[in-house]
């Protein structure tokens, strides 16, 4: 069984915070997601590499179980051999069930992932509810928005994972009785997801409201005018209000995300405005604009 630096996987340091290994997770998904490399075997195994890493270092117990046994790994191995000889059995269930059709988990991940399962059940003669499992859902920006299902593999059984619009990240799906058995005919466990959505260059979510930008000329944002808008499904052409300011906000009304397990109701889209002015101007330009310095100047005086 190989030892796997989950830290290396991740390119952070073994004193790396959550948020820093999220931020690190992210960036490998978005690289190496599927969709954006298909039918490349290398960017695949990049994925599934990131996947695993991220199953254990975002998990605190998990981490610390790991943390814990890479220090003593080499102890490990032996006690795990010595275990195999004597007929010793591990669980051999599927931990690449929370992506799919994307698993494939290294022995090393799998040994990780059963500690945790084993570890929760119960010892006493009476029925015990069946231990919990908890897993990791990657979704694109554009299926945060519109919704999506995910068919996963569980326990020989097949389920499908569908999340409404507006889902968000970190956001977490419990699927009730999904879990491990129970003991002496207890309940099953359930199946806690949690979701991990990619950013997307283009937009900001906050809250039910997105955050865009966009460009516009000295000319339309002293005189007014129209400007192309993307929002996430769409091009809109927006009206500039005369006399528009660097980083205004203007409000697109319901052009933002769907609100959560609200049908029918939508965040609104924020535009900030950024005035690019012009780098070189011809001699009239210039003789317009000295002219218009001037009437200013004059009209400032009369006040």
């Amino acid at each position: 069984m190989e030892y796997k630096d989950y830290y290396k996987t991740l390119g952070v340091s073994k004193t790396a915070t959550a948020a820093e290994i999220k931020k690190a997770y992210r960036k490998l998904a978005v690289k190496y997601h599927p969709d954006k490399n298909q039918g490349n075997k290398a960017a695949e195994e990049k994925f599934k590499e990131a996947n695993e890493a991220n199953e254990i270092l975002s998990n605190a117990e998990k981490r610390k179980e790991y943390d814990e046994l890479g220090a003593n790994w080499k102890n490990y191995q032996q006690a795990n051999n010595q275990s195999q000889s004597q007929g010793g059995q591990s669980y051999q269930g599927d931990p690449s069930q929370f992506y799919g059709e994307q698993g494939d988990f290294s022995d090393f991940f799998e040994h990780i992932f059963n500690q945790q399962r084993q570890g929760g059940r119960g010892r006493s003669g009476g029925a015990s509810k069946g231990q919990d499992l908890h897993g990791e859902m990657s979704l694109t920006f554009e299926e945060s928005y519109s919704g999506t299902s995910r068919i996963i593999q569980l326990e020989n059984q097949k389920i499908r994972i569908s999340t409404k619009p507006g889902s968000r990240d970190g956001q977490v799906l419990k699927i009730k009785g999904k879990g491990m058995p129970g003991r002496n005919n207890g309940p099953k466990g359930d199946l806690y997801v949690k979701l991990s959505v990619a950013p997307d260059h283009r937009f900001q979510r906050k809250g039910d409201d997105l955050l865009t930008t966009i460009e516009i000329d000295l000319f339309t944002s002293i005189l007014g005018g129209k400007s192309a808008v993307n929002t996430i499904n769409s091009t809109i052409n927006l009206s500039i209000p005369a006399g528009t300011q660097p980083n205004q906000l203007l409000r697109l009304k319901g052009k933002g995300m769907p609100v959560y397990d609200k049908e029918g109701s939508y965040g609104d889209l924020l535009v900030k405005v950024t005035i690019v002015h012009p780098k070189q101007l011809t001699a009239e330009e210039k003789e317009l604009f000295e002219k218009l310095q001037e009437l200013k100047t004059k009209t400032t005086t009369t006040i």
